[in-house]
């Protein structure tokens, strides 16, 4: 698994563990990027951690060797950063993806590649709610590069029958975000200011809705397209339960802190207006019908577990 510190793939990691899987975690920890040991610390002892860049070829060669299944969840997703950055974007998304295809290809061909994706690929929506075949149509350059790194595994499953598979993410919300770090989504900027107590600002009026899918139902997707015979080759949207406001998940996060904090509406950033995308939200259907996968969890329970899991970790994660 690469990534594996992080966000999603920590939780995935430990799903994993429970399934009596043996995993072995890859994770570059580079800063800002959500790497995190703590988020593993329940199953150091069973789980094989790697601390390495997947642009590292010769090392990456050996640890494809043998596995089954290849969760790649490595990546930033920073959309402003993509943009002030835009090289060190590229060739996290870009190339690092190849390296791995291209360890895959020569040493483990029979594995199954199950590659982490963005709705942020689709752009502005057209239509709503965004199917699969809704044209993608980037607005930042973190979202053109995350287009290119779903095109090669799916390339390389059409070309090299390498068995790739793409999970088109919504807003993943939940226990492990990198509260301290920039550049993880909106959510966990709202977490942490709910938290601190402090006020949380939403952009223009906050009525631009969104769909949200806690954690527990993200693994579950990842799980279910790696095991779902001959459902390879294709990318599918994984969605939230239903589509709520930006105000409503401010206000939201600020009740379940309990810290006295405030949501008050403020015009737009220049760098953050130029690359919003309004109201967006997923159809899952493909998935759910191809694999049995639909979201479980609603945002008011997803949340309550998010924050009681801060309220008892937070130094872990806002120092």
């Amino acid at each position: 698994m690469t990534g594996g510190l992080g966000f999603i793939g920590s939780h995935l990691a430990i799903e994993l563990v429970e399934l009596g899987a043996e995993v072995t975690i890859l994770d570059a920890l580079i800063p800002g990027l959500g790497g995190n040991p703590y988020n593993v610390r329940e199953i150091a002892d069973v789980v094989r951690v790697q601390e390495g860049d997947l642009r590292d070829t010769e090392r990456l060669a050996e640890l494809v060797k043998g596995q089954n299944y290849v969760f790649n969840l490595a990546g930033q997703t920073n959309h402003v950063g993509s943009m002030r950055d835009p090289e060190l974007d590229l060739d996290i998304n870009c190339r690092a993806q190849l390296c791995l295809l291209e360890a895959c290809r020569a040493h483990n061909p029979d594995a199954r590649i199950v590659f982490a994706a963005s709705r942020q690929q689709y752009g502005r929506p057209q239509t709503l709610p965004v199917t699969e075949d809704h044209p993608v149509s980037p607005v930042d350059v973190n979202g053109i590069n995350l287009c290119a790194g779903e095109a090669y595994h799916l390339l390389y499953d059409r070309v090299y029958d390498l068995h790739g598979a793409s999970l088109r993410l919504t807003n993943v919300y939940g226990p492990h975000l990198a509260l301290a770090a920039g550049g993880q989504g909106f959510v966990s900027v709202f977490i942490r200011l709910a938290l601190e107590g402090r006020t949380i600002a939403v952009y223009g009026d906050g009525s631009q809705v969104r769909d949200f899918m806690y954690v527990s139902d993200a693994v579950d997707a990842f799980l279910a397209v790696a095991a779902a015979d001959g459902r390879h080759g294709e990318a599918f949207n994984a969605g939230g339960p239903a589509p709520e406001s930006v105000r409503h998940v401010a206000e939201l996060c600020q009740r379940n802190a309990r810290r006295g904090g405030s949501v008050e509406v403020v015009p737009w950033p220049p760098e953050h207006e130029q690359i919003d995308v309004g109201s967006i939200y997923l159809d899952s259907s493909r998935l759910s019908a191809q694999t049995g996968w639909c979201p479980s969890v609603g945002l008011d329970e997803g949340m309550r577990r998010t924050f009681e899991f801060y309220e008892a970790h937070g130094d872990a994660y806002l120092n």
